[in-house]
């Protein structure tokens, strides 16, 4: 559409007057070069989210797997189960004598046929619930990521992304939004993203939140307060959770602050544009895993 406009407004220009000069022309043709750089640079992250999704469905497929392989095991084993009660209807066809005789191994065996029932009842119950409690997760994600969008709309475009991957939903904030260059104050506008964050995160008080900080690779001179990237990560990630801290219903315990410095990029740090998505703020929103744990170790 920018593209459209733009040869529209460039057509109406050279109508209007044969005399267009030539720095008026090449402003023109720089301000399309930059128009076209905006809609790559779209449709890469498009294709980011793309293939994220992609991971994480290939990993919900291997889950499927696991629990087909599962509950084809409890088949198997119920088989088994009715072969041996074949076999002891076969020893209640022999001479009474005989069955006196083994009276004690056929009690035994009942016995631990009844406990090998059991057992796979139990297991086949426990795979049923890690299935059921596993789609009620992916559900709940899907929708807490539907939430998050919704309500940092009116962000998108200054540096803040939703998106979801390996069972977690993440939201992405670089610096430009939240800091100002070598400061851990967050400003206006960065407060009022936290803020719409912070009503979300109140409303799901089962999930558990990790606040990252990153930074470039640039060397950081040592002054004041701050010594390192290590330390300007970690104050502005504790920052962030002071903030969110202001919204009495989010749990403290639920929030873990953490400074990650230069080590975790997300784009080369070899021009401005990479550095500026490395400097950034990431909310990591997981899912409690306790009763799903519970449930495997039993």
């Amino acid at each position: 559409m920018k593209k459209r406009s733009f040869l529209v407004l460039l057509t109406i220009v050279l109508t209007a007057s044969s005399c267009v000069s030539t720095k008026v022309f090449n402003d023109l043709e720089s301000r399309y070069a930059i128009l076209k750089m905006e809609r790559n640079a779209l449709e890469k992250s498009k294709d980011s989210i793309q293939q994220a999704w992609n991971i994480l469905d290939g990993k919900w497929q291997e889950t499927e797997g696991y629990l087909k392989r599962s509950r084809d095991s409890v088949s198997n084993a119920l088989e088994q189960l009715k072969t041996l009660r074949k076999e002891y209807a076969l020893l209640e066809q022999n001479s009474d004598q005989k069955i006196q005789e083994s009276i004690g191994s056929n009690n035994a065996l009942l016995k631990e046929i009844a406990i090998k029932e059991a057992q796979l009842l139990a297991r086949s119950e426990r795979v049923d619930q890690l299935e059921q409690l596993m789609s009620e997760q992916k559900q709940a994600l899907l929708e807490l990521k539907q939430r998050l969008t919704d309500a940092l709309l009116n962000f998108e475009g200054k540096g803040l992304t939703v998106e979801q991957r390996n069972g977690k939903v993440y939201v992405s904030m670089e610096n430009k939004l939240l800091f100002k260059s070598g400061s851990w104050n967050v400003g206006g506008e960065g407060q009022k993203a936290l803020s719409q964050l912070g009503t979300v995160l109140a409303e799901n008080p089962d999930i558990v939140v990790m606040i990252e900080g990153h930074t470039d690779n640039v060397p950081f001179s040592p002054k004041e307060a701050l010594e390192s990237n290590w330390d300007l990560s970690t104050k502005r990630a504790t920052a962030v959770v002071n903030i969110l801290l202001k919204n009495d219903l989010i749990l403290p315990q639920n929030l873990t602050a953490a400074g990650r410095s230069e080590y975790v990029p997300v784009a080369p740090n070899s021009d401005a544009m990479g550095r500026a998505a490395n400097r950034r703020i990431e909310v990591i929103l997981s899912p409690q895993w306790d009763e799903i744990n519970a449930l495997l170790n039993n």
